[in-house]
């Protein structure tokens, strides 16, 4: 009498959803296995380095010569009438951005462990590119943290004057955080990741990462020396991590002279037919 064999019942929705979160976290640490990685890492490098040495020279010719002046062109602070600025400024406030991002990628999971096939690989592609762009600013806010402590600028006219050379380093208070900017640390590693995924958003994306810089300017948060520094810290902050998950193949290809580009988007027919070859769980 032949047997018959029905077919394994599948997991149930918190499996589904357990498995969902490891594979995300696991993707992210398993070992580099790109061919050109090493190609990439010296054009990270060699980069980094221009930009660092570039900004570093820029931010003292600014504490030199303009910080000073440009402070005292500025209307006083609390001045009532800057009340939209000061709502414009908060939409480069990491923690607001790391917070919108981080739900995306819980309501992503959620939604990605109730599918199966097709529909789950192209949400979870979605899902890597969001990791990227929620790593680009997490990892460029510690820097910018570890910075701060360390530096201990104190903003513009605490003590009393404004005084571009008041450094207290190792305070570990607010008002000696100014270097560098953090809100400028996340708008530019927001605009980079985000123009780094989706070129053709470029344009957009550095015009909003440099209205939110110019908003600490405006409202006397912020040196211009400061929002230089974090536009630098956020922007190589996120090259390390485009270079980290294109080693790994996550998101990002690297062509054979070392330059990272986009894989194709989460819609496009190559990823696709990956899904559509793959045994989803």
């Amino acid at each position: 009498m032949p047997v018959t064999t029905s077919p394994a019942p599948r997991p149930g929705y918190p499996a589904q959803l357990l498995d969902v979160s490891r594979r995300a976290l696991a993707q992210l640490v398993r070992t580099p296995s790109h061919s050109r990685r090493a190609e990439a890492a010296r054009k990270l490098a060699r980069h980094s380095l221009w930009l660092s040495v570039a900004g570093a020279a820029l931010v003292i010719a600014l504490m030199l010569a303009f910080d000073q002046t440009e402070i005292q062109l500025m209307p006083a602070r609390g001045t009532p009438s800057l009340w939209p600025i000061r709502i414009l400024t908060d939409f480069g406030k990491d923690e607001y951005l790391l917070s919108v991002l981080g739900g995306l990628l819980v309501v992503l999971a959620l939604v990605a462990a109730g599918l199966h096939g097709t529909s789950r690989a192209l949400l979870l592609g979605l899902g890597t590119r969001l990791q990227f762009v929620f790593l680009s600013i997490a990892v460029s806010a510690f820097v910018a943290e570890v910075l701060k402590y360390i530096i201990g600028r104190g903003r513009p006219f605490v003590g009393g004057k404004a005084n571009p050379f008041n450094f207290v380093p190792f305070e570990g208070t607010g008002a000696y955080a100014s270097l560098p900017s953090g809100h400028a640390v996340a708008a530019f590693a927001l605009a980079f990741a985000v123009s780094a995924l989706w070129p053709r958003l470029r344009v957009f994306m550095f015009t909003y990462a440099i209205v939110i810089l110019l908003t600490r300017l405006v409202l006397v948060a912020h040196h211009p020396s400061d929002v230089v520094a974090g536009a630098l810290v956020g922007t190589v902050g996120a090259m390390a991590v485009r270079y980290w998950f294109a080693a790994r193949r996550l998101g990002f290809a690297i062509c054979a002279d070392g330059t990272i580009v986009p894989l194709a988007g989460a819609v496009s027919g190559h990823l696709k037919r990956v899904a559509r070859g793959a045994s989803a769980p």
